[in-house]
């Protein structure tokens, strides 16, 4: 719809486009004036070979394009950005909700896949004196979905490639917006014809054994339909590449028998948009118009014997697929059923690493997201993971999962404390640390998959009726939920499995990592790192000074430094110029408890503020969350003035003066205590930035949730690369006996600083001592070389998060 006259002489965003609209030459660009524009919406998408066409100046390296919609208020426009600002968007600094100033302007030609002329952004200013909620303010009393386009409405497919679907902001593998649908393509109105459907049923049903022969054979002769059963899903593979023109570079695989063979089905492009949503494990689909080929492990020789894989393609031919009901499955087709290797936490203390399971668990940790980088031939992409603890009451310890991306971005998404989760398909990985002690913890196949309560994805599972599943059910009747959920946490810094405690073993297991790095090449690593990335790092520095931030005094008690004949004298500090790393205090969560008239102790809902959403059920019991095992599937901010003007620091003696890191603690990089009434605004503002206004939320939302019961404080120390002077501002955050969430090792150490370092943390065994008598000891350190073992975090914009893992002291 185009955008009323009436908003001509009020709309800044409209008058700096018709400039453009109304100039002959392409060339022409146009400068938006005093008003600031706001970017509501950021989207990207893969590159494709007329890359030069469109922004011919570019030497951008990276895959990645976006398209961003930006207002003033009055209207709104979609543009793409030029690729020289996606430097700002991989550092989080160009976000949706970015107020935006001196935007520079071009205009693009008639694009038919636009529907219509098209602008770019070709430069900008990212305003950050006016704060990074300036969006949310400026448009508090406006309906961003409502404001008029300038102009027609534009295509909901990418300006500047052509590409069927665009890509997740931070990860390759979900998949994104409305073209994924999440019914079969018959449903949406697609009905085939009565002949099409007679036919289909008609043909006669082949066995994937008998398909095998007559390929393995060389036969030609026309093939019946499939009747089969999904076993496994893959997760989504792009694999989309700029000098490739594939529109919908997408494929998937699914496992699938009957009562004869087990084979790979291969969904291709447009299919995945059809079916992929749709199609999950345990279903029955009948295949028609498949193409066969020899299978990748038999084309690899990973697989001695050869077998065969189907291809479903959107054309050559057209594949044809539908889903069987239940009641229509006949028996004659012996089909298997879902295969489980359900292992409760006791049992995998046993397994032999590598080893394929199925767990069940009541979740008590979900970390923050995370990024790393993978190298995948030319091309470097991020895989994102999130960090989750289960119990199920048969260990001590408990599950721990890496979870990576799966085939179920919208279930992950709902991941939560107190949920019940069942993950198959992980893999057990084993790290030991010293001679005997071992640490195990389960991450991805490519056919995991996740179900958790709160989804609708228990009930309709046939796992319901398994035996683990039954004993896991008994025990938590007996789980006391109002313990449970006082130690659920949910977000902050996660490190897991521990590292060695010795320097020699830390090297001997690298596995071909860079050794040692500079103070500055550390620097240039860190100011590449993308949003969220973590990456190791091994510095070899001294400590110059040390400070103990308090959970209660919010870091305003100053014990020491540690002297040192090199330290200059004491100079105040400069006051931080953004209060974002404050460490919220003495705010907490009061529950009540229920009656212990029952084993079963039940909870009333927390006492907190009020919720910005409404959440319809806010009391909250493990037991309705059993019930989606049991049912059919008919039953379906406190006063923190900078009053700190007297902390002090030591100057550095090198002549170089950039520190990296924080000097405080980020928001980011605190846990937080799970608060069950506002469980969904929680988990936005724990995840990642969003790439829509109507999900943004205030910068310091996250501050209005308590951190959690195992923060008690954490250290400051400054430390200095030997090798080129460099300042890296670190925190510590040792792990301390009875802390559940930061586990010290079970080595039983003297609680000096080196064994406090060497072992993250204290001596499982004996008192730790306070953090004034740590201080007051910090003349260990004067002059001590240190291996630093190093995990950077990028949290957006400028901070970098530096957390001490590991300093080994070397020996002379």
């Amino acid at each position: 719809m185009a955008a009323p006259s009436s908003l001509s002489d009020g709309c800044a965003l409209e008058r700096c486009l018709n400039r453009l609209t109304a100039a002959s030459s392409p060339s022409l660009k146009a400068k938006s004036q005093a008003e600031p524009l706001y970017m509501i919406s950021l989207e990207r998408y893969g590159r494709d070979p007329l890359f030069g066409v469109h922004f011919p100046d570019s030497i951008s390296e990276s895959e990645s394009l976006f398209d961003a919609v930006l207002t003033d208020g009055h209207c709104r426009v979609k543009v793409a950005l030029d690729p020289s600002l996606n430097k700002l968007i991989h550092r989080n600094q160009l976000r949706c909700g970015s107020a935006l100033r001196n935007v520079v302007f071009s205009a693009g030609g008639d694009d038919s896949q636009a529907q219509g002329r098209t602008f770019t952004v070709c430069s900008l200013e990212v305003d950050s004196l006016c704060g990074v909620d300036a969006a949310l303010r400026a448009l508090s009393s406006v309906t961003v979905s409502s404001l008029p386009w300038l102009g027609s409405e534009p295509s909901s497919l990418p300006l500047r490639a052509r590409r069927s679907t665009y890509l997740p902001l931070w990860n390759n593998h979900d998949f994104t917006g409305d073209v994924w649908r999440d019914t079969p393509p018959s449903e949406h109105g697609e009905e085939e014809s009565e002949d099409e459907a007679a036919e289909a049923a008609g043909r006669p049903v082949m066995s994937l054994a008998e398909l095998r022969r007559r390929f393995l054979k060389g036969s030609t002769r026309p093939r019946g339909s499939l009747c089969v059963r999904i076993l496994h899903k893959s997760r989504l593979m792009y694999y989309g590449k700029a000098e490739q023109s594939c529109e919908c570079p997408y494929k998937a695989e699914l496992q699938v028998a009957d009562g004869s063979l087990s084979v790979c089905v291969v969904l291709w492009n447009t299919v995945c948009l059809d079916w992929y949503r749709c199609l999950q494990p345990g279903q029955v689909l009948r295949l028609s118009r498949y193409r066969v080929k020899e299978s990748y492990s038999s084309r690899s020789a990973h697989n001695a014997e050869p077998n065969i894989e189907i291809s479903l393609n959107s054309r050559n031919p057209s594949a044809e697929v539908s889903i069987i009901p239940k009641q229509q499955v006949s028996p004659q087709w012996s089909l298997p059923s879902l295969p489980h290797n359900f292992l409760c936490g006791k049992e995998l203390l046993s397994c032999p690493p590598s080893n394929i399971c199925d767990v069940i668990g009541v979740v008590t940790f979900v970390g923050r997201q995370e990024r790393v980088r993978k190298k995948d031939g030319q091309r470097t992409e991020f895989e994102e993971y999130r960090w989750l603890r289960l119990e199920d009451g048969t260990s001590d310890q408990p599950i721990t999962i890496k979870l990576f991306s799966t085939s179920q971005p919208e279930i992950q998404s709902r991941i939560q404390p107190m949920a019940l989760l069942v993950s198959t398909r992980l893999k057990l990985i084993r790290n030991t640390v010293g001679r005997a002690t071992a640490f195990e913890y389960l991450t991805n196949t490519p056919i995991t998959q996740v179900y958790c309560t709160g989804t609708g994805s228990h009930p309709v599972m046939p796992y319901r009726r398994l035996r683990p599943i039954r004993q896991f059910l008994q025990w938590l009747k007996e789980v006391d939920e109002a313990s449970m959920l006082d130690r659920a946490v949910i977000g902050g810094c996660f490190s897991y499995p521990p590292l060695p405690i010795s320097l020699q073993s830390f090297m001997d297991n690298r596995g071909g990592e860079a050794g040692f790095i500079s103070g500055g090449e550390m620097k240039l690593q860190c100011d590449r790192l993308h949003y969220r990335e973590k990456r190791r790092f091994a510095v070899l520095c001294t400590i110059t000074a040390a400070c103990y931030h308090s959970r209660e005094d919010s870091g305003r008690m100053r014990y020491s430094d540690p002297p040192s004949a090199q330290l200059s004298p004491r100079v105040p500090r400069q006051k931080e110029s953004s209060d974002l790393f404050r460490t919220p205090t003495k705010r907490k969560l009061i529950f009540t408890a229920g009656t212990a008239s029952s084993a079963r102790k039940r909870l009333a809902p927390p006492l907190q503020q009020a919720s910005t959403e409404e959440d319809l059920e806010n009391e909250f019991s493990l037991f309705d969350g059993a019930l989606e095992f049991l049912v059919g599937e008919e039953e379906e901010d406190d006063d923190d003035d900078d009053e700190d003007d007297e902390s002090f620091s030591t100057a550095p003696t090198s002549s170089m003066s950039y520190h990296l890191g924080l000097t405080r603690v980020a928001m980011e990089t605190l846990p937080r205590s799970f608060c069950y009434e506002r469980r969904h605004v929680q988990a936005a503002a724990v995840g990642m930035q969003t790439s829509s206004f109507h999900k943004l939320l205030p910068p310091r939302e996250l501050e209005t949730f308590s951190p959690a019961h195992c923060y008690t404080g954490y250290f400051t120390l400054t430390m200095k690369a030997l090798s080129d002077g460099v300042m890296l501002d670190v925190l510590f955050l040792p792990a301390t006996p009875g802390n559940l969430h930061w586990r010290p090792l079970p080595v039983t150490h003297d609680n000096t600083w080196d064994s406090v370092l060497s072992h993250g943390g204290f001596s499982p065994h004996a008192p730790p001592p306070t953090p004034a008598d740590l201080i007051a000891t910090a003349t260990q350190l004067t002059n001590r070389r240190l291996v630093c073992v190093l995990e950077a975090c990028a949290l957006g914009g400028d901070k970098v998060e530096l957390i001490l893992n590991r300093a080994f002291p070397l020996r002379s």
